[in-house]
């Protein structure tokens, strides 16, 4: 039997769902309380400028996931399919020795709900069909089934149990017993988790115990409120019809309840990693495991009028990212940009360096780079830019965002270009487009954007998609409906104490730490 002191080559990754750099501690928040990602961030690398590589969950999280841009991979919208044929980290790391688990949330649609993770423990939150495709041929109609709305906010305060709660509470109590597992198993193998929570995600609906958390806090409205129609941009425009801002007055009152429900269930994640922390310590692995937490987008909390995510602006677009190697990396800040593509090369290079075992060949091109490197404190201009892409609704067409050091570029053919310059100009509310002082830099991200993609080849592409998807959703709803949605496995005939079973070993080896060998007279 292997002792879980030897299995030091563990991976823990501990995902948030629409969870905003903008709204943690140590990215400067004052007003939120997340001492357990604060004191994670204090020991480990923290990455200043991290963002979604598409500010909408399915699409960020299959970028997450293969290491590729949505236009690459496939993964356009909240309803995009993902075959099988795919490779994920989950795939290259089993190659690589290790045993992976999914806990959580991780939205894949299609047939294949694991992806290269040898288990999951749980279900997923959202559906797996084809239910939730846009209509770029009709981008400014909205589908009221699935769309968002601004119930949310206008409905923001204290709740017992939701649906999210009681999905957050299974993810991470099986995240911990799979640690717990692990750590008395039988399994050389180490061991790659992802814990994966729907929180802070709306509804902005939080527990007593975390909205009194915020009880004596001063929560700030928007630092930048809803522009006038002629000072608003296109992009926010559709968004505001997307989520159908103007169905509802709101008062300052219900946007700072939203905001403070948002930030105690901001509080309830960070418990959740404080509990998978103390799991790791109890099971002798704290020294050993390396840890990364992020999210998949942000949210932007009425950031000028607006909620949710689906924008390049940062509190939408921004994300945090935290790689926590005690025995391997110094604490660090790096301001460099990076995004969710950068991952999976960061975990093969992690794995090679825990396992010795060669990094498999690419089965498909890679637009992520490994942050090792960053970590290791080489930074450079060669590694100074992320990219962002969104192909979901509120659009017609795609849209890009380049971030290289302090500028931001967004381009979509039917709307304006922007151009901010972040060090400057924080809150983006200053165009830099017709600035001269920013015309070669303009003229850059031009190049850089037009060699990144033909947009019309890409729309088009986007399109016929969304009809195949549409068309066959259409005919799997007629007759005997057959879901794609993850049925966990139990085995109960093997769980706990069953008569076939030798009692005394079992309970033995359902025991970590080992108790001392037991010795009966009679033997």
């Amino acid at each position: 039997m292997t002792s879980a002191l030897n299995k030091d080559r563990n991976i823990v990754i501990v995902m948030a769902d629409q969870l905003t750099a903008l709204a943690l501690g140590c990215y400067g928040n004052s007003e939120v309380k997340t001492p357990h990602i604060d004191r994670l961030a204090s020991e480990g690398v923290r990455f200043n400028s991290a963002y979604s590589s598409s500010p909408l969950c399915t699409p960020a999280r299959y970028a997450f996931m293969t290491g590729q841009n949505i236009s690459r991979c496939g993964g356009y919208d909240n309803a995009a399919y993902m075959p099988a044929t795919m490779p994920t980290f989950a795939h290259y790391l089993r190659l690589m020795g290790y045993r992976t688990c999914l806990s959580g949330k991780m939205h894949f649609v299609g047939p294949d709900q694991l992806h290269g993770f040898e288990s999951r423990v749980t279900t997923d939150v959202y559906p797996a069909d084809f239910g939730w495709v846009p209509d770029w041929t009709n981008p400014d109609d909205r589908i009221d089934l699935w769309y968002h709305n601004m119930s949310s906010v206008k409905q923001a305060g204290v709740a017992s149990i939701t649906n999210q709660l009681s999905y957050d509470d299974e993810v991470g109590y099986e995240s911990c017993k799979v640690i717990y597992d692990h750590a008395r198993g039988e399994d050389d193998r180490p061991l790659c988790l992802v814990a994966s929570f729907i929180h802070p995600h709306d509804p902005y609906a939080a527990r007593q115990k975390y909205w009194d958390l915020y009880e004596d806090v001063d929560i700030q409205l928007p630092s930048v409120s809803r522009p006038s129609p002629e000072n608003q941009d296109p992009h926010n425009k559709r968004l505001e019809k997307v989520i159908a801002l103007d169905a509802v007055d709101l008062s300052d009152e219900e946007i700072i309840n939203a905001r403070r429900a948002y930030y105690a269930n901001v509080s309830y994640v960070d418990e959740w990693l404080g509990k998978i922390r103390d799991t790791l310590n109890e099971c002798g692995m704290d020294e050993q495991t390396t840890i990364i937490f992020t999210s998949d987008h942000g949210d932007m909390l009425g950031e000028y009028g607006l909620w949710y995510k689906m924008s390049f602006r940062e509190w939408s677009c921004r994300i945090p990212m935290i790689v926590h190697r005690p025995n391997r990396f110094n604490p660090l800040v790096v301001n460099n940009p990076v995004a969710q593509v950068d991952v999976l090369p960061t975990l093969m290079d992690i794995a090679n360096e825990n396992t010795g075992m060669e990094k498999p060949d690419q089965i498909d091109p890679l637009d992520g780079r490994s942050l090792v490197p960053l970590c290791d404190n080489q930074i450079s201009d060669d590694c100074n830019e992320a990219v962002s892409e969104y192909l979901a609704e509120g659009t017609g067409a795609p849209m890009l965002m380049i971030r290289q050091g302090g500028l931001k570029y967004i381009q979509c053919h039917s709307d304006p270009e922007q151009l901010f310059d972040l060090e400057k100009d924080p809150q983006e509310q200053i165009n830099l487009v017709a600035d001269p002082d920013y015309e070669e830099a303009l003229s850059l991200f031009r190049e850089k954007a037009n060699a990144h993609w033909n947009s019309d080849e890409v729309k088009e592409k986007v399109i016929h998609d969304q009809k195949r998807r549409v068309a066959v959703h259409s005919a799997l709803r007629i007759g005997r409906y057959q879901g794609w949605d993850f049925q966990p496995q139990r085995d109960a005939q093997n769980e706990f104490t069953r008569s076939h079973m030798d009692l005394t070993r079992f309970d033995i080896s359902s025991r970590f730490p080992r108790p001392k060998p037991f010795k009966p007279k009679w033997k």
